[in-house]
């Protein structure tokens, strides 16, 4: 197991689809969750959700640009709460822009807990020192009050609504990185 990040209360983790899948559909599988994420596709059964993290450790293996979607454990229980992110976004056409993302999914019981806020702060700071990003973007379902609050504590400016990444309406907000803004 591939310790990325540490927090407090947290290790944010590569996947393990074989051991993770279990606890992922806990994630991926509920309608609920669901309904703030992507193109809100539930994962059929734990097999798929296998398939699906697999294929999703491959893709960023096959990048290896820093970039990719980590488990985050709880340290005191090893339970996984949820996903943090940190990619390129695509466009409505699902191709790779120049921009890159900060995101994070968690399972309903996680939820209000400020795993989220946790766990992106060492994701930005590893997108800012490690590969040198200039600005990190977040998009969220408009309605998703809590995503909304989590990029507030991250200190996150908005940009308003957009249709720029996914093919979907977001809500769109950017972090520039400290270390190259102008005096």
């Amino acid at each position: 197991m591939s310790i990325r990040f540490e927090t407090d209360r947290l290790l944010i983790r590569d996947w393990l689809p074989q051991e993770d899948a279990k606890q992922a559909f806990q994630i991926y599988g509920d309608s609920i969750v669901l309904q703030f994420i992507g193109s809100g596709k539930i994962e059929e059964s734990v097999e798929t959700q296998r398939l699906s993290l697999q294929r999703m450790v491959n893709r960023y293996a096959e990048l290896n640009n820093g970039t990719g979607a980590w488990a985050i454990a709880e340290k005191s229980s090893g339970q996984i709460v949820g996903t943090v992110i940190l990619k390129q976004l695509p466009d409505g056409a699902g191709h790779l822009t120049q921009d890159y993302e900060i995101g994070w999914n968690l399972r309903q019981a996680s939820w209000g807990k400020g795993y989220a806020t946790e766990a992106a702060r060492p994701a930005i700071v590893h997108g800012f020192q490690s590969l040198n990003l200039p600005v990190l973007y977040a998009v969220t379902n408009p309605v998703n009050q809590a995503s909304i609050r989590v990029t507030q504590r991250l200190g996150m400016t908005p940009l308003g609504r957009t249709q720029k990444y996914y093919g979907v309406e977001t809500e769109l907000f950017k972090l520039e990185n400290p270390s190259q803004k102008e005096g």
